[in-house]
């Protein structure tokens, strides 16, 4: 690139996320026409998203995370130099030296001004033996190469420090297939963001996926180890030998240069700025983890966004622009648990007060921190369960009055209206306001994924996706146009529609629904819909690898994760009817491997304590004996609970029995879109509670009376009557009917009950469908239920036939049968696990 001497000479120094945001801010203002600007990255490829690193050890590529590349750069008219190191900044002579990383050749380049994006570096601690081979740090691409490498011969791994990033590398362990530890100091997980009762519940919930949290403790040194490569020594904690070591304890600003050309640096490191990002040096600037600002380093990448918009608009000419500090929330899925923190989640605030919802056996915690006039919120945190992170976070940006006591919220927070001010902030990390997304599309802009490019909104870390898709959609209605119910960016279909695409064209994998109807790579929402969609269209075995992954984590191994990471085996029992023999065999099988028994809601024997490597052997035996599946993990039909009927019930008027195990017999094949549960009670006395299933039946004088769209849970609701006084055939008629009407239309994780309510025309419609077949598909739905029906497979019998998927279930991939011992204690003559000391 011919370098234009006329210009200004702009150099960046840092090709990091928050250097390329620089570039993006300065290319949407047109500053290449004010200035020559030149950008110098250590590293030997363009910008990427260090934030989704651990993601390419689940389904994504080193492409998948690129931000940039020299492509865009040139065409940009940016000068993009990689793979090239600072090594010193004259500040007298206004001039910067770098040298290649492949060579000792060394450049000199002349500057007019200076922008510092350098980052940070990892914080490895002082520990004796952390130069040893097979210790790593998490930063970058290479260095997750270099873990990956050292985990394909190793069996354990151990993370220093539990973090945010921490916990990210203990994931990109677990990933890799090794038994993972987690070692930090401070007494709980996260404790910047997190506070004791959280960093608890986090711990457990980690725990339960089988990776080992160990908190308070001081590592002293590393030594080779006795059945690993290293030993890791503890202050007052036996030892531990594991093969991998990832050290994650934090980071430390990268100002090394500043250092050399002596601009003010704090005094526990960072390069001092002030409001305008501007160092001790005028025509230097410095932005993200290297910089400090009122003596605070940032550690996320918001932050670094918005000094970076800072810093361009005053490259443009904009006096006023400055830094005032920025919005640390942050909204997590860290080894599959929600974890949220917002504001001032530790109560730094003088009169805070917080109010808690610890819900022990949801496994939740809320915790808003108000003022000490309860009308505003300061803060929050949020562990297992993330879905009112945007209302929160909107209150907590906006400043939102709240006009009853914020003790609702824990509970209801369709009590707030959703904030009208233009000028409310909704994305944070880029600083967009609501009346910018309505802006966009009042000038025409009616794509969401166009909204997303254009303002930037929710592509950050994401927590305002929801909040984003919903202003838009106001904004579209409000207009008078039809608003976009597609699936996600990636499918410009709806659920109902890709179902049909799928139906019709035979489509039976990702790769091709993509590259037909499809766009870019896919997200998690778009791939388990599309898995689900195949489930329920072609029945395949659970484990084939195009209906991976499905709704739901316990899909992956026939079986119930629990909390101490061990796995309940759920046979199924049609009906609830089961033999002496078969029953002989449950206690058999739950006394040979110490299970914990207990009969379910649903009239099934539930046994717990399985070990993964125990599971084949499980099975193996309680096939032979008759048994089948339960699907108790799967989103498709648990149990038909039943009462005896007139079997033996003085006042039941029908079999109930019987037609209980039919019908779980003839839908135990089906995959839908949520859970299903059936009952059929043998009179209106409802021993069965069948009017609060999916599909409830009840025997009368005159046949069976059937129920629709009931459910218990977290909102319970009682089912619509649909049809009475029907025959069994009839029956059984409308059933298939309803179901693969529900499977066809209804949304991704929708129940059957919220279906209903949603369904334009509600139970009268469905009726229209069912019985009068006034959308000429009756044919055809019971054509799709009896394919279901006569591709039936027990998922367990199949697997134990097939050495591919008998892999998954070996802890390590040349060891055939692996038991760790668990801690348990003895209640009621069953073991349970060992309860954590309050």
């Amino acid at each position: 690139m011919v370098i234009d001497k006329d210009k200004p000479q702009l150099i960046v120094i840092g090709n990091g996320m928050v250097g390329h945001h620089l570039i993006e801010q300065l290319v949407d203002k047109k500053a290449q026409d004010k200035y020559q600007i030149t950008v110098i990255g250590e590293e030997n490829i363009a910008a990427y998203d260090r934030v989704q690193l651990s993601s390419i050890f689940a389904d994504k590529s080193q492409h998948d995370l690129m931000l940039g590349d020299s492509k865009w750069y040139q065409e940009q008219g940016i000068e993009l130099l990689l793979g090239q190191r600072v090594t010193a900044i004259d500040r007298q002579q206004q001039t910067v030296t770098l040298s290649q990383s492949q060579s000792l050749h060394e450049i000199c380049l002349s500057y007019d001004i200076i922008v510092l994006a350098t980052g940070s570096t990892p914080f490895v601690p002082p520990i004796e033996g952390n130069d040893r081979d097979g210790c790593f740090v998490y930063r970058t691409i290479s260095d997750l190469d270099a873990i990956k490498k050292a985990c394909e011969k190793g069996k354990t791994g151990a993370v220093i420090g539990g973090g945010l990033l921490g916990l990210e590398a203990a994931n990109a362990l677990r990933l890799l297939g090794l038994e993972t530890h987690v070692i930090e100091f401070a007494p709980r997980l996260m404790p910047v963001q997190l506070d004791t009762l959280a960093g608890e519940l986090l711990a457990n919930k980690i725990s339960d996926l089988g990776v080992h949290v160990h908190t308070n403790m001081r590592t002293q040194k590393i030594t080779d180890g006795e059945t690993a490569n290293h030993c890791l020594w503890f202050e007052n904690e036996h030892p531990l030998d594991v093969d991998v070591i990832v050290f994650s304890a934090g980071i430390r600003p990268q100002d090394a240069l500043a250092r050399q050309c002596e601009l003010a640096i704090g005094e526990r490191g960072g390069i001092v700025i002030n409001d305008c990002c501007v160092t001790s040096d005028d025509n230097i600037y410095a932005i993200g983890e290297c910089a400090l600002w009122q003596s605070k380093i940032f550690g996320l990448v918001a932050p670094g966004y918005s000094m970076a918009r800072t810093v361009a608009e005053r490259l443009m000419g904009d006096t006023k622009a400055a830094f005032v500090g920025a919005d640390m929330s942050t909204k997590l899925k860290l080894l599959g648990v929600d974890v949220a923190s917002i504001g001032d989640a530790q109560m730094q605030t003088e009169g805070a007060r917080e109010i808690v919802l610890q819900d022990c056996s949801g496994g939740r915690y809320k915790k808003l921190v108000v003022n000490e006039e309860n009308n505003q919120i300061l803060g929050a945190i949020l562990v297992g369960d993330n879905s009112d992170y945007d209302v929160f976070l909107q209150c907590y940006l906006n400043k939102t009055v709240l006009t009853d006591h914020p003790a609702q919220l824990l509970f209801d927070t369709s009590v707030l209206a959703p904030s009208t001010d233009e000028n409310s902030v909704v994305c944070s990390c880029h600083n967009v306001t609501r009346g910018a997304l309505i802006n966009q599309v009042q000038q025409g802009c009616h794509d969401l994924g166009e909204i997303k490019q254009i303002t930037k909104a929710a592509t950050g870390c994401g927590g305002c996706s929801t909040m984003v898709k919903q202003i838009f959609d106001e904004q579209l209605a409000s207009m008078g146009m039809e608003v976009n119910n597609h699936v996600c960016q990636h499918f410009a279909y709806t659920r109902q529609e890709l179902f049909h695409l799928c139906q019709v064209e035979k489509i039976q994998d990702f790769e091709t629904l993509l590259s037909k109807y499809g766009s870019g790579l896919g997200c998690d929402i778009c791939k388990p819909t599309a898995a689900s969609i195949f489930a329920s269209l072609w029945n395949e075995h659970v484990l084939d690898s195009p209906y991976q992954p499905l709704q739901d984590s316990n899909d992956a191994f026939l079986a119930n994760i629990q909390k101490d990471g061990s796995y309940s085996v759920v046979p199924r029992v049609p009906g609830g009817e089961i033999t002496p023999e078969k029953l002989i065999t449950l206690g058999q099988v739950a006394k040979k491997y110490d299970l914990y028994t207990k009969i379910t809601g649903g009239q099934r024997v539930d046994l717990f304590g399985a070990q993964l490597a125990q599971l084949p052997d499980i099975w193996s035996e309680l096939i032979e004996a008759g048994f089948e599946t339960g699907h108790a993990y799967g989103k498709s039909l648990r149990t038909v609970k039943s009462c005896v009927g007139s079997t033996w019930c003085r006042y039941g008027v029908d079999d109930s029995m019987a037609l209980s195990i039919e019908l779980e017999n003839r839908y135990k094949g089906l995959r839908s879109p949520h859970k299903l549960k059936f009952a059929v009670s043998g009179c209106t006395r409802e021993c069965a509670e069948a009017q609060s299933k999916d599909i409830g039946i009840i025997a009368t004088e005159q046949g069976w009376n059937l129920y629709v769209g009931g459910n218990g849970g977290m909102r319970p609701r009682h089912g619509d009557l649909f049809a009475v006084d029907l025959d069994k055939p009839t029956l059984i008629a409308y059933i298939d009917r309803i179901l693969m009407f529900y499977v066809k239309t209804a949304d991704r994780l929708q129940r059957t009950s919220v279906w209903l309510e949603n369904l334009e025309g509600g139970l009268a419609y469905l009726k229209q469908v069912v019985i009068e077949d006034s959308l000429a598909i009756n044919a055809s739905l019971e054509k799709q239920m009896q394919y279901v029906i006569d591709s039936y497979q027990c998922e367990w019998k199949s697997t134990l036939t097939s050495e591919q998927k008998l892999s998954r279930f070996r802890q390590f991939v040349n060891e055939k049968s692996t038991v760790v011992p668990l801690p348990y204690e003895r209640i009621r003559g069953q073991r349970i696990p060992i309860k954590e000391e309050e």
